[in-house]
């Protein structure tokens, strides 16, 4: 069965302190839908309309738990604490069997 993955690549951060209190409650949220971070922040090398700027990778077992995992009430308590605190680009991507 293919993975499921969160891609999301932040365009702005506008408010470090909201993203840092976001980061606490995603963390817990991700770790109790059986997400694992592969990818936060670091290096980036953009390319074409790409933005360096901080990315974030999380594999879970497949599509369908990466989908329930962003439903969650625990990650949804991690959005309403970062707002406006940036502005991204999130997606939920199917991976290759």
């Amino acid at each position: 069965m293919p993975k499921g993955y969160w891609v999301s690549v932040y365009r702005t951060i506008a408010d470090p302190e909201k993203l840092a209190a976001y980061n606490k409650l995603a963390a817990a949220a991700v770790a109790a839908g059986g997400g694992r971070t592969i990818v936060r922040g670091g290096r980036v090398a953009a390319h074409d309309a790409g933005i360096a700027e901080r990315t974030v990778l999380v594999e879970f077992d497949s599509f369908e738990q990466a989908v329930a995992a962003r439903e969650s009430a625990a990650y949804q308590e991690a959005l309403v604490v970062l707002g406006d605190g940036v502005e991204r680009d999130f997606r939920i991507v199917e991976g290759v069997d």
